[in-house]
């Protein structure tokens, strides 16, 4: 601790006194502050399975579009997997998906005339909106906003339809399994089933 000399008056005072430069704290938590533990761990990309290959039909289990059929594309930089319908089939837009919520199955679709090289993670982040107070009306009124689609999205997605299109058709009743959906029947062993 850094300290200065003083200068003290009187006889019987010493002289000089040597004085903090800073001033001890009045109050001590009673308990030591909290250390957060130090991380050893390092971020590896996630491996995907084997069984995930671009041109994969594949069975989303959970979300909106569960028990739909999609064709995977390619997977992005935040571990999630770029899938589409085609939206024209069974009414699955272009998405990004978890690779949990998925079950491969044995049937590949060729995507190399498919340009995917621009959908990436910036192109499905969410628009933050300037928050603003709401009027009463606005609360408990009965008009939900219908949220507008980009003109640019819909072009991607014919673009990307058109040549999924060409391939799935090249393939007999492919586009028929494509527009069904996957759910299990009764006496079905989900164990069992070869997808």
């Amino acid at each position: 601790m850094s300290t200065r000399t003083k200068q003290i008056g009187g006889a019987k005072n010493g002289g000089q006194r040597a004085i903090p430069e800073a001033k001890a704290q009045k109050w001590y938590p009673a308990e030591p502050a909290p250390t957060p533990k130090t991380n050893r761990k390092t971020a590896k990309p996630q491996s995907l399975r084997p069984s995930l290959v671009p041109g994969t039909v594949l069975i989303i289990l959970a979300g909106r579009f569960r028990g739909k059929r999609v064709v995977y594309l390619k997977a992005l930089e935040d571990n999630t997997l770029l899938v589409s319908g085609p939206f024209k089939v069974n009414g699955v837009p272009l998405r990004r998906v978890n690779a949990r919520y998925v079950i491969a199955t044995s049937t590949r679709v060729s995507v190399d005339s498919v340009n995917v090289e621009k959908f990436n993670v910036a192109y499905f982040a969410r628009e933050k909106k300037a928050k603003k107070a709401a009027s009463e009306e606005e609360l408990f009124g009965d008009k939900a906003e219908k949220k507008e689609i980009k003109a640019e999205r819909v072009t991607d997605q014919k673009s990307v339809d058109s040549a999924l299109l060409a391939e799935i058709k090249k393939t007999p009743l492919l586009k028929q399994y494509l527009a069904s959906s996957f759910s299990l029947k009764k006496g079905d062993r989900p164990h069992l089933l070869k997808f």
